[in-house]
């Protein structure tokens, strides 16, 4: 669930915990949107995404205090975000400011006892499993996203997933196809359908064990319901 908007807007969404549990459902995990944050091209992504811009930054950590103050009033325990962009290159100037600001957040979080979950994607696998073993943060881990790999080119999702297995928190059920022409994005697709090998990743996911979420994701589409349904179908055989 997506709490940016409960706290921006809180009350056109003041209900909205009281109205999904009156209809059986619970949720899961919860998710924060960096300020200012720009999907429209990779490049605008790149300069605005997660933690790295130094201009959105101090906005981003108020939002990302009021989001853990609403997590533990609602009892979510673990929030997913993007940590933006982080530079490959350990040398990076950038990637240390990013990496201190990414220990800030975690201690938010952790100090109301909720998971901090880094989406995958816009960096490679090997890049976050060495900046996660860097900062030794117990609260920071991984929201894996399969498609995102393949959107953003970064990598074999089943690889990415088994190098990063014991970091963990929690897998979206998402696929995609990657791009022909590099510098653009690939494309979202119904689950079982793009590039995502979903038996060699599944088999991945099992090994998790039941205390890691599987969430189906459908961003794209015509058709959402259905695909949600159809992934379901998938995922639980």
């Amino acid at each position: 669930l997506a709490l940016t908007p409960i706290i921006e807007d809180p009350q056109a969404w003041d209900d909205v915990f009281s109205q999904l549990s009156d209809n059986g459902f619970r949720v899961a995990s919860g998710m924060l949107e960096a300020v200012g944050e720009d999907y429209s091209t990779l490049e605008s992504i790149r300069a605005t995404g997660g933690v790295g811009c130094d201009a959105t930054w101090p906005d981003t950590r108020s939002r990302a205090e009021k989001v853990a103050e609403l997590a533990l009033r609602e009892n979510i325990e673990l929030v997913t975000a993007h940590a933006g962009f982080i530079p490959h290159d350990a040398s990076d100037p950038s990637r240390q400011r990013i990496l201190e600001r990414l220990v800030d957040m975690a201690d938010i979080f952790a100090s109301s006892g909720i998971r901090l979950g880094l989406e995958t994607g816009q960096e490679s696998a090997q890049t976050l499993l060495e900046v996660l073993a860097e900062i030794r943060h117990p609260n920071l881990g991984v929201n894996f996203d399969p498609a995102n790999m393949i959107l953003y080119a970064m990598g074999n999702p089943v690889e990415a997933i088994s190098l990063l297995k014991d970091r963990v928190f929690q897998v979206h059920a998402k696929d995609a196809i990657a791009t022909t022409s590099p510098g653009t994005w690939g494309t979202e697709v119904p689950v079982g359908s793009g590039d995502v090998d979903w038996n060699a990743f599944l088999q991945v996911v099992k090994s998790l064990g039941t205390s890691v979420n599987v969430i189906i994701e459908r961003e794209a589409g015509e058709s959402r319901i259905a695909d949600i349904l159809a992934a379901r179908d998938l995922i639980v055989r």
